[in-house]
């Protein structure tokens, strides 16, 4: 996490030194510790890189801008996963109706190589993540959710669990479920 997430014990700090200073390093601790866990959401709903890259950059604005509402009756981690699923969906419907009305050029879901991320660069120019990437799109919903926070985000079960809101056990069958699908395409995934 480096040395800027060091400097805050608890989500709660954060956010409470963001709301009352607006303050670059609280900012910059909150995006550095939720930039995995927005982009690769992001990713899972838009299937392109650079969309996903885009949500993110959105999100961080509406999450900073709207903090000063955050009411602590869910943790932050929830808070800033259903604000990037929200963001991603009303992204795929304005893209939808955009290509409805024929604005839109033709959509291309391809996973293209030549985007330069710093956090995440090294994974997304990989071969095997990009096909890793298609081959996710192809698994039914819950299945693609639960292993993308589980590979993606290194997140537990349990965690995954408070934040979906369903039980370990069939997270479990879900991720395992994935897990034999894409090794069947992949060769074998840890």
């Amino acid at each position: 996490m480096g040395y800027i997430s060091l400097l805050y014990d608890t989500d709660q700090e954060i956010v409470n030194e963001y709301c009352n200073s607006k303050s670059d390093r609280a900012a910059n601790a909150l995006i550095r510790k939720y930039s995995s866990l927005v982009y690769f959401t992001a990713l899972r709903y838009v299937q392109n890189e650079h969309d996903a890259q885009d949500i993110s950059q959105d999100v961080f604005i509406k999450v900073l801008s709207k903090l000063h509402t955050f009411k602590n009756q869910s943790n932050l981690q929830t808070w800033i996963y259903s604000i990037t699923a929200n963001q991603s969906k009303n992204f795929l419907r304005k893209k939808s109706l955009r290509k409805f009305l024929r604005i839109d050029k033709e959509v291309s879901f391809e996973i293209e190589d030549k985007y330069q991320y710093t956090p995440h660069e090294e994974l997304e120019s990989s071969e095997s993540n990009q096909l890793l990437i298609k081959e996710l799109a192809k698994l039914p919903e819950k299945q693609r959710e639960v292993f993308s926070l589980r590979y993606f985000n290194d997140m537990s079960y349990v965690e995954i669990s408070k934040l979906l809101g369903t039980s370990v056990g069939g997270l479990k069958a879900n991720y395992f479920h994935a897990v034999k699908k894409l090794s069947s395409k992949l060769g074998e995934i840890k």
